[in-house]
């Protein structure tokens, strides 16, 4: 009795040897078995999605077999490792094995969306709501009601958002990327201002970012924004207006049509920098760091003035004479939108001259010169609003932002 017993229990051990042996190799062969891919393809991993979930459901789609050996795996060898949510790349020949270490690595495909300098709010806002990996929440809402969902209440949007490029995994809501870029560019600006050169027209790091805007609009040659922030500065402190087209142009909101007459110019709005003096009440665009650095850093010199050549370069001028030949040149060689500048203006203390000014020549831009401001018209399209861009009732540079 005792000798059939010892042999049933050897034949169960052995039996069990065999099982276990089996069930590894079976578990080892569905490992390495590649999924049931032609063509690289997208599988998304949804929040909340547990491994057995992803199993069935990869098993109902065709792309793999014996999901049953894969959870029994996962369940002891793999208990407790977190499913990354997001999109995972699935290649022709990929193994059940390599899916596990991209799902371990959270080796998930990543997007990117470029906000770029000069961008109004408008178009930052239509660029993220055509994208298609973000997630839509501010379709159909103001700009005031977009600043509330950030969390930053009654703050202008115009000029606070770090144009960058910013990766993001699928999913990601327009809310999280705008709070992104928002927190970015207040670590820029925070940064640049404490190394800001002593003695600036500015009362608080918000006016400098209107400076930046400016500077962002004049030029694209970053040679030339420490040049252009210092004429700007000078005529600052020297109680001169700025008379920078770009604000018009902001001013104008969708009424701008590609160019500016003296009507224009004369025309008084909250922003227009030939009929206000000091800066505009905020910024105009959205500005890279090299901006705001040349805004907080600008080049010494003594130079008032400057006009476009049409080559993207500007002609820097100390007094209104030279200015004036300057503006002549250019206007005789028919540069279209030549005045990228301030406007020919009576010198501190001289007698007042009438500028030489002629409304820009129609058409587009000369080859080469910085982009112009583009008006909401030339926004990319979508859903999105318009933008609060000047209104009529723009918050003065004393009130708080």
């Amino acid at each position: 009795m005792r000798r059939k017993f010892l042999l049933l229990l050897e034949m169960a051990l052995i039996l069990a040897g065999l099982a276990v042996g089996w069930s590894a190799w079976k578990v080892h062969s569905v490992l390495e078995q590649p999924l049931h891919v032609e063509q690289e393809r997208m599988l998304d991993v949804p929040n909340g999605t547990n491994p057995n979930r992803m199993f069935y459901r990869m098993e109902n789609e065709g792309l793999l077999d014996d999901a049953f050996w894969l959870r029994l795996y996962w369940r002891f060898n793999m208990a407790g490792t977190p499913l990354h949510t997001g999109e995972y790349r699935l290649t022709p020949g990929m193994t059940v094995e390599q899916l596990f270490d991209a799902w371990q690595r959270g080796d998930v495909v990543q997007y990117n969306i470029t906000l770029v300098e000069g961008w109004t709010f408008r178009q930052l806002r239509a660029a993220v709501a055509k994208h298609e990996k973000i997630k839509q929440t501010l379709d159909g809402l103001s700009d005031t009601e977009v600043m509330d969902k950030l969390g930053h209440t009654g703050v202008f949007p115009e000029g606070r958002f770090f144009p960058d490029t910013y990766r993001f995994v699928r999913g990601m809501s327009d809310v999280e990327l705008l709070q992104q870029a928002y927190m970015r560019l207040e670590e820029v600006l925070a940064k640049e201002w404490a190394e800001r050169v002593t003695d600036l027209p500015y009362r608080d790091p918000y006016q400098a970012l209107i400076m930046a805007s400016l500077v962002e609009k004049e030029t694209g040659i970053a040679q030339e924004r420490g040049q252009i922030a210092g004429v700007f500065v000078r005529r600052l402190r020297l109680g001169m207006m700025l008379q920078t087209d770009p604000t018009v142009i902001y001013g104008m909101g969708e009424r701008y049509n590609g160019r500016i007459t003296r009507a224009d110019l004369r025309e008084p709005t909250p922003y227009n920098t030939y009929t206000i003096n000091g800066l505009p009440p905020t910024p105009i665009a959205m500005v890279g760091r090299e901006a705001i650095h040349a805004a907080l850093n600008p080049a010494n010199g003594t130079s008032l003035y400057f006009v476009a050549r049409g080559d993207g370069s500007h002609v820097f001028s100390d007094d209104l004479d030279d200015h004036n030949s300057a503006v002549r040149e250019f206007q005789l060689k028919r540069r279209a939108d030549y005045r990228s500048s301030p406007a020919p203006q009576v010198q501190p203390g001289a007698a007042e001259q009438p500028a030489v000014e002629e409304p820009p020549a129609e058409g587009s831009q000369a080859p080469g010169e910085p982009e112009a401001p583009a008006s909401p018209e030339l926004a990319p399209q979508s859903q999105a609003p318009a933008p609060e861009s000047a209104p009529a009732t723009a918050p003065t540079p004393d009130q708080p932002h």
